[in-house]
């Protein structure tokens, strides 16, 4: 059992509480953060690029920079544009660091306009490409992200689209784990034909802005991963170990997984918090994952009693285990 996190981090603040203007201060101060939390593969935080398309907006063909990009041209891929950042990330961690790359559906669909199609197999080509550069540097999981994945629905031609474009990604391409991230809805209208159409070896998905995910999850075959994106990023969410540890063993129990294929996740960024609740949610999530991994009587200690009886469920807090009454002497007093 593992947790990660899907998103990216806000910028770690330095000792005054300030936050850290170097981008290399910045990214090592949360991969510190990440790994003191029991978090892994780990990330750098995606604190040297904004905007959904990160370090893409770099891309041939896109003006605008990443607050604002546009496509002026049909992208086109000239050289490693994450692959220096995850080195230098590497360099100063112990432990994995995945590299998150944004995915050619939601490139296509926000950028692409009337040439939707065109676009997105143009990106598709370019993330190819990156996959490529990284995977030759040496990095072993590599997160694809589609957020805009819950806008497919029942319609055949976006379906169609996502699956080209998914097929032209990971073709030809070995010595790295792909994982598709769907974030920020519910796509189980697409369907899990849909989704894992290409044959990425893991998904993870967001169980908090698409509940319905679930649908997906019980459709992955079991010699594939789930990664469950079940934490709020919100600011003041309930973010005990209950939920979490459920998800995991949910996920776990279908198709016969096993947990060795499972983990935990944020359900999405935490850009928007401040640096101290995005510490505290790490750390909760790292908490989580470790009771998960264990037998549940190692965890049951640390958890709510309403989650594991069924009488304090139905009362709405916790009640033991009912005083048996003495049973009356059948034949009365002697």
């Amino acid at each position: 059992m593992f947790a990660t996190l899907l998103g990216g981090l806000p910028r770690p603040g330095g000792r005054d509480r300030e936050p850290l203007a170097s981008d290399d201060a910045a990214v090592v101060a949360a991969l510190e953060a990440q790994a003191a939390a029991g978090l892994g593969p780990l990330t750098d935080g995606r604190l040297r690029a904004g905007g959904v398309l990160g370090a893409f907006s770099d891309l041939e063909g896109i003006a605008g920079g990443p607050d604002h990009p546009r496509l002026v041209s049909a992208p086109v891929w000239r050289a490693p544009l994450t692959v220096e950042a995850w080195r230098f990330a590497t360099a100063r961690s112990t432990g994995l660091v995945k590299q998150a790359l944004p995915g050619p559906y939601t490139l296509g669909r926000r950028l692409g306009a009337d040439g939707a199609e065109a676009a997105t197999m143009a990106f598709a080509a370019a993330i190819r490409s990156e996959v490529r550069a990284l995977a030759d540097a040496g990095c072993a999981f590599i997160e694809i992200e589609e957020r805009d994945a819950h806008r497919i629905g029942n319609d055949v031609i976006e379906r169609a689209r996502f699956v080209r474009a998914h097929g032209l990604l990971l073709d030809g391409l070995e010595g790295a784990h792909c994982s598709l991230a769907i974030i920020g809805g519910s796509a189980d209208a697409a369907g899990i034909e849909t989704i894992l159409a290409a044959p990425y070896p893991s998904l993870a998905v967001d169980l908090i802005a698409g509940p319905d995910n679930w649908r997906l999850v019980r459709g992955v075959p079991g010699d594939r991963g789930i990664v469950c994106g079940a934490m709020s990023p919100q600011a003041g969410s309930d973010d005990g170990p209950e939920m979490l540890i459920w998800a995991a063993a949910y996920a776990a129990s279908g198709n016969g997984r096993g947990r060795a294929r499972v983990g935990l996740a944020t359900a999405g960024g935490l850009e928007h918090l401040s640096w101290l609740d995005a510490i505290r949610k790490m750390e909760r999530l790292g908490a989580a994952a470790a009771l998960a991994a264990g037998p549940l009587s190692e965890a049951a200690p640390h958890l709510d009693p309403r989650a594991l009886d069924l009488r304090s469920a139905a009362l709405g807090r916790y009640s033991g285990p009912p005083t048996a009454r003495p049973r009356p002497d059948p034949e009365g007093p002697t």
